[in-house]
C-alpha cells in the first residue's frame, strides 16, 4: 500500500477515493479531502454522496438524501446498509444491530454475506458488544478469504478482528 500522508498508509481502504478505515476505530475517515471531492464531483451515484456525509459525521443530511434515494430504489443493499449505518453514527447501536442482522437473515449464502457480517462486527464495536464483534469480524474475513475476495476487502477484516480482538482482551 502506498503512503497516503498523515500516517495512515496502513489504514484499512474506506471504498471511496480519500476515505480509510480507522484501525482503531474501525469507522470510516477523511483522509485526503481533495480526492474525496474529486471523486464526488465526478460521481452521479446519489449513494456516494450519502456515504460521505455519513463519514463526516453529518447525519442530518445523510438522512435526508437516503430518504430520497430510498424512495427511488428502495430494494438497494447499499442503501439499505446506509440505513443501517445512519442509526450506528446516531448511536442507535441495538437499532443498527437488528437491522444489520435482517440484512444478514437476507443475504445468509451470498455473496454480500461478508459485507454485512463486516457492517454488522462494526455496529458490534461501536455498541461496546466486543465479543459479538470478534465472532461477526472472524466470519466476514472466513468469508471473504474462501470467496477469494479482493485482497483489500481481506486486509480490512484482518484489521477489524485483530482490533476487536485487542480491546475484547483489555476488557475482559
Amino acid at each position: 500500500m502506498s503512503s497516503i500522508g498523515n500516517g495512515t498508509s496502513e489504514w484499512p481502504d474506506g471504498g471511496f477515493p480519500g476515505i480509510r478505515i480507522n484501525p482503531l476505530s474501525l469507522m470510516p475517515e477523511i483522509v485526503n479531502e481533495e480526492a474525496c471531492a474529486a471523486a464526488l464531483a465526478a460521481s452521479d451515484d446519489p449513494a456516494d454522496l450519502i456515504f460521505v456525509r455519513l463519514v463526516e459525521g453529518h447525519a442530518a443530511a445523510a438522512a435526508e438524501l437516503l430518504a430520497d434515494a430510498r424512495y427511488k430504489d428502495p430494494g438497494s443493499l447499499r442503501l439499505r446498509i446506509f440505513e443501517a449505518d445512519m442509526l450506528r453514527v446516531t448511536n442507535h447501536f441495538d437499532r443498527a444491530v437488528d437491522l444489520f442482522r435482517l440484512l444478514l437473515a437476507e443475504t445468509q449464502g451470498t455473496p454480500d454475506e461478508a459485507v454485512i457480517r463486516q457492517q454488522l462486527g462494526r455496529s458490534y464495536f461501536a455498541g461496546g458488544n466486543f465479543a459479538a464483534a470478534v465472532e461477526s469480524f472472524a466470519k466476514a474475513l472466513d468469508l471473504r478469504v474462501a470467496g477469494s475476495a479482493d485482497a483489500v476487502l481481506i486486509y480490512a477484516s484482518a484489521v477489524a478482528l485483530r482490533r476487536a480482538r485487542e480491546v475484547l482482551d483489555l476488557v475482559s
